[in-house]
């Protein structure tokens, strides 16, 4: 083994997060190596996690641009304009989540995009090792043991300071959290999701509306589904983990095809295998994962999924990591050492995923609940009146969260000041009619600042 140089950095987990920042940083001038548990997905097809599906929105774009993987990865793109809610009634109806085609969301294929990252960061000059899971790390004598999946041989590697992108499950935070105290906590959604497929038409087309994320809200229970470049949509139904429906009660496929006819008429004649992926495909848990310190000095710092999963229901678990890759870089390159990065990574960045994550939990409540109710209807269309009404000083959140750079603690804060002002405008009114516009207008100048679009 030899020893690293000032300008090396080894990354632990060749994903998303992980291909993407060595790209970032070996633009900069840094010396990257990569380590992966799995093999390489160009070489044996992706094998990844269960969910396929991702949300792509501007804060991830613009880290893609950094990589100059933006062109590559908007080819496989699907446009998503909105929510095309599915009533109980079979009515359906499409809430934009901007003003028009120019605040969209894309849905991504998590195996082509991380084929693209790895080629990407490969042809930048990272060296990406496949088939070496990390093992342990002796953070004093600066070795890390890697494990060879096939034959279970062991390999030493000299490092100067760990990057792990290594996801959720990251073996390198239970490595960091060995040594020093990190403030791990996981609190359960107390809900799980099963993955299900609608395929193509028999002509090969869509089967639905392609350019829209679909959502079955039932209450305490919801369906979704996201468009894949191949014309198929991915479904997603979650359900709580105790309870009717739940779970604990729908065990069977022909259980889960009895649900589906009770609450999801529409949908059950577009998923031809719901009993059989029910009963195959695995049933994946739904968690938050915080953490008070992301870092040990400058041997070790955590990024994405392995310092802050969080829930998939504001599509932001990918762009967030994309913009840690970003903000870590950055500092890399402003700081004197690894030390005052990681720290000031640490210091920008916290704050900002516990605002995302807070985010996301409150988004599965309007989701599965909110968005085919009245109140909630109402106040969406103030909303998009007041956007009209007061630009760049009515903002709404998820345009905030989904169409700007502005970080996600100032969105979240925002946000709460402007849920409460819609509250108070449209309490007592069921229609905007009704409404006194000059008090609405003095209202919001009253209540809202002109916002700073400046990214972080």
């Amino acid at each position: 083994m030899t020893a690293p140089s000032d300008r090396h950095i080894t990354i632990i987990g060749a994903g998303l997060a992980g291909a993407l920042l060595a790209t970032l940083l070996v633009r900069r001038g840094w010396q990257v190596d990569v380590y992966e548990k799995r093999g390489d997905p160009r070489v044996q097809g992706y094998a990844g996690g269960r969910s396929i599906n991702l949300a792509l929105a501007e804060r991830g774009r613009h880290a893609l641009r950094l990589a100059g993987a933006d062109d590559a990865v908007m080819q496989q793109a699907v446009m998503m304009r909105g929510r095309m809610v599915h009533f109980a009634d079979g009515r359906t109806d499409l809430q934009r989540y901007g003003r028009d085609d120019s605040e969209v969301i894309w849905s991504v294929h998590r195996g082509e995009l991380n084929v693209i990252l790895l080629g990407i960061a490969e042809a930048a000059g990272a060296r990406v090792h496949f088939h070496r899971g990390l093992s342990g790390v002796d953070f004093d004598g600066h070795v890390a043991t890697f494990r060879d999946d096939r034959d279970g041989s062991l390999h030493q590697a000299r490092f100067g300071s760990l990057i792990g992108a290594d996801g959720a499950g990251s073996a390198l935070r239970h490595a960091m959290a060995a040594r020093a105290e990190l403030g791990e906590r996981t609190e359960s959604l107390g809900h799980s999701y099963k993955e299900l497929e609608i395929p193509p038409a028999d002509d090969g087309a869509f089967r639905i509306e392609p350019n829209a994320l679909h959502i079955w809200p039932r209450g305490r229970y919801m369906c979704i589904a996201l468009p894949n470049d191949e014309r198929t949509f991915t479904v997603t139904l979650f359900l709580p983990n105790e309870g009717d429906p739940s779970f604990a009660s729908i065990r069977t496929g022909a259980e889960a095809h009895a649900l589906f006819a009770r609450d999801f008429a529409d949908a059950l004649p577009l998923i031809p295998r719901l009993e059989h992926d029910f009963e195959h495909n695995p049933t994946g848990l739904l968690a938050t994962l915080y953490l008070d310190r992301w870092h040990l000095g400058g041997a070790a710092v955590l990024l994405g999924d392995a310092a802050h999963a969080m829930v998939p229901f504001h599509g932001q678990g990918m762009n967030c990591a994309f913009e840690d890759c970003v903000a870590l870089a950055d500092h890399l390159d402003r700081a004197p050492d690894c030390e005052s990065a990681f720290a000031a990574f640490q210091a920008e960045r916290l704050p900002n995923a516990r605002a995302i994550q807070q985010m996301a939990l409150e988004n599965y409540l309007e989701m599965r609940d909110r968005v085919d109710d009245d109140d909630y209807l109402l106040q969406r269309a103030l909303e998009r009146l007041l956007a009209e009404r007061h630009p760049g000083r009515y903002v709404p959140r998820y345009s905030m969260v989904s169409f700007m750079r502005v970080p996600y603690a100032v969105a979240f804060e925002r946000g709460q000041v402007q849920r409460a002002l819609l509250g108070e405008l449209t309490a007592g009114h069921a229609s905007l009619d009704t409404l006194d516009w000059s008090h609405v207008d003095r209202r919001v100048l009253e209540t809202l600042s002109m916002l700073d679009e400046a990214g972080p």
